[in-house]
């Protein structure tokens, strides 16, 4: 898989997940641009270095609400904080 492709997945698959998990981006990338874009930026980073990302869109396929992220998500922790917010 390319780059591009690779990447775009990956923001594909933290869209997903912030969906399940409630947390909206986009809401907060409206309060905060500069930083909030950043946040997002790394969170598809993270997600791109993840060696699970089939797992993910399987997932991420059956179930349209999720109360925590899998244990194997590289932004688990990201995901909690902006939930929580």
């Amino acid at each position: 898989m390319g780059l591009f492709s690779k990447v775009g997945q990956s923001s594909d698959l933290v869209n997903g997940m912030a969906e399940r998990m409630g947390v909206d981006f986009a809401d907060a990338i409206g309060r905060d641009p500069e930083m909030e874009a950043q946040k997002y930026r790394r969170a598809v980073m993270r997600c791109s270095q993840c060696s699970n990302q089939t797992g993910c869109v399987e997932l991420q396929g059956g179930t349209t609400e999720l109360d925590k992220t899998p244990d194997y998500c590289m932004n688990s922790d990201l995901f909690a904080h902006m939930k929580a917010e």
